[in-house]
């Protein structure tokens, strides 16, 4: 199978995952705000590894709701996409939202502290100019 093929089916497969845990009535799930980060399809379509991430709740109360509803979501992949094999998902927490927002938090931080220091250096720079 080309690769690109199995680009569109990740993609094609992650948009409908999105739609599905949104109809999903688990209160695990819908009160989650899941959100589906990326799909990762083998080759010969018999697995597939769905990264996630989510807003509230607890990492294994949410795996525990998803393994749950694998069944139902896997009958839903079925139906709406036109694939000779279904495959049987994975679930994985998807820790890169997390990561990228503490980075972000920290350059933030430097900013804030280089901020802080550039005023007062320009100012001991202008007293010793009006000095002399």
């Amino acid at each position: 199978m080309a690769g690109y093929r199995r680009a569109r089916i990740n993609d094609a497969m992650q948009a409908e995952l999105s739609t599905i845990f949104r109809e999903i009535k688990d209160p695990r799930i819908s009160g989650a705000f899941l959100t589906v980060t990326a799909c990762d399809v083998t080759p010969d379509l018999k697995f597939a590894k769905v990264y996630f991430s989510f807003m509230q709740g607890e990492v294994k109360e949410i795996m525990r709701g998803l393994s749950a509803a694998s069944p139902y979501i896997r009958r839903r992949i079925a139906e709406s996409l036109n694939l000779r094999i279904t495959p049987e998902f994975t679930f994985v927490h998807d820790v890169s939202l997390a990561h990228g927002a503490h980075i972000a938090t920290l350059l933030n931080q430097i900013e804030r502290e280089r901020a802080e220091k550039t005023p007062t250096d320009t100012e001991g720079k202008n007293d010793a100019d009006t000095d002399a």
